[in-house]
């Protein structure tokens, strides 16, 4: 095939190396599954690989392998897995994935699973390159603190070499153009670049970054490319995936707001990776968005709002200080607010849920006015339980609804009942005892309770 053919028509591998062991992250798990915006860090780079329009990746994984496999799986991007048995460097790490380079393919990206902030523009862009006649393309970042990173040698456009520091003479580290660590090969030469990678050095490794070396000794045409920082930033440690965290954060919500939601705070706010919110949503202060959450236009989320799993309808407002748990949803202008706890309910067009009140495993009708301090008995201790709330209902103050249980349309519980039987339509049921009053029955109780606090109490 040719090489000059554009990037869309060419066919593209994605080597993706996510085999370490989590020694700097101090971890139980693989480094690669440690979530960033409720997901995993390969699940972002496979995201990237497949906007990118890259058709198959070949992942190359160690430590648990089937847990990282399944985290990287997407039903738009083929992946086949290689086993990493060794470790003896980046170069015998892509190596590993020998079978899958072996196919054809014209272009060959590598890429690294702890990179979650990766997009497809870097990845389209290195592609392009190649479509244009380069053979090894690396991906590198511009920064005013280079220390650590390899430096990128450059003359007349072409990669000459990247030098790690501590190989680096005094000038070739005052070099800020660094190695990004993403490289794309021309994919009909990469087995011969990548083989006569050599372990010549001090800890005896095959270094992926020699290929541009090894390639220029070929006759091939290297060069690098620029991507932002942030794109490229790997995680070795907790602290780092705070900090991958935060860009991460910062960026979605830059993206909603030039979308159309305002939000107060942004700074306090937290999003995750499907968290769908529309244009004129207000979202205040401290709000944490967990998974699955989607927000309609001009819904409102008060400040210090929790929600995960929730569908919020139009017109509909949350909080403050309010939970929404998976399978919520609110309908168009249906309030929840301060201190309330939803959960697996749906809520109706124009209810009120107000304060300190928990409803769950619920069906509440449109209109309906729900008490404060109301909760829904929903569990037995071993079974849960559905309660169906009508249309135009009021449930009064402090009011138990034991479930299973009816409320019809238009019905009124009465504040503090008990509710155990179905309530007809528009009926009124009264759930309490009857009050009694007991004369002079508290100042007898209030000397009694005085008289046994004495008696407790150590002599003088």
């Amino acid at each position: 095939m040719s090489n000059t053919r554009t990037a869309e028509a060419r066919s593209c591998l994605a080597v993706v190396l996510a085999a370490g062991e989590s020694t700097r992250m101090k971890s139980s798990i693989s480094k690669v599954l440690h979530p960033v915006a409720g997901r995993a860090m390969i699940a972002h780079v496979m995201e990237a690989l497949a906007d990118a329009g890259i058709e198959a990746a070949a992942l190359v994984v160690g430590r648990d392998a089937d847990a990282v496999v399944a985290a990287a799986q997407r039903a738009d991007l083929p992946v086949s897995t290689h086993l990493q048995t060794q470790r003896l460097g980046t170069g015998h790490a892509v190596l590993a994935a020998r079978a899958a380079i072996a196919k054809g393919y014209d272009d060959v990206l590598v890429v690294f699973g702890d990179t979650p902030l990766i997009t497809a523009g870097p990845l389209k862009a290195a592609r392009e390159r190649l479509a244009a006649g380069d053979d090894v393309v690396v991906i590198g970042f511009h920064t005013d603190r280079p220390t650590g990173y390899g430096r990128l040698i450059i003359e007349n456009d072409a990669l000459l070499a990247i030098r790690e520091e501590k190989d680096a003479s005094e000038a070739e580290r005052a070099i800020t153009y660094c190695n990004g660590g993403l490289m794309a090969m021309n994919g009909r030469r990469a087995l011969d670049f990548l083989d006569a990678i050599g372990n010549a050095n001090a800890k005896g490794e095959y270094y992926l970054t020699d290929a541009v070396e090894v390639a220029r000794a070929a006759g091939a045409r290297t060069i690098a490319i620029e991507a932002p920082e942030t794109e490229l930033m790997g995680c070795n440690t907790r602290a780092e995936l705070a900090v991958i965290e935060a860009a991460w954060q910062a960026r979605r919500r830059h993206a909603l707001m030039i979308s159309g939601v305002s939000m107060i705070a942004p700074e306090t706010v937290f999003l995750s990776h499907d968290t769908q919110l529309a244009q004129d949503v207000l979202v205040e202060p401290n709000v944490v968005f967990g998974p699955g959450v989607t927000v309609e236009r001009d819904a409102v989320i008060h400040a210090f709002s929790h929600l995960e799993g929730a569908h919020v309808s139009a017109g509909a407002t949350v909080g403050p200080y309010a939970r929404l748990r998976p399978g919520a949803h609110l309908g168009e202008h249906a309030k929840v607010g301060n201190f309330c706890e939803i959960k697996k309910a749906e809520i109706g067009a124009g209810a009120k849920v107000n304060h300190l009140t928990y409803i769950g495993d619920a069906f509440v009708g449109a209109d309906t006015n729900i008490g404060a301090g109301t909760v829904t008995c929903n569990y037995d201790g071993v079974n849960k339980h559905i309660t169906r709330i009508g249309a135009k209902a009021f449930i009064g103050s402090n009011s138990s609804l034991v479930a299973p249980v009816t409320i019809g349309d238009g019905a009124l519980v009465a504040s503090g009942s008990v509710i155990t039987d179905d309530v007809p339509d528009d009926a009124a049921a009264f759930g309490r005892a009857r009050q009694t009053i007991k004369p002079g029955r508290a100042k007898l109780l209030r000397e009694r309770y005085l008289a046994e606090k004495a008696a407790k109490s150590p002599k003088g």
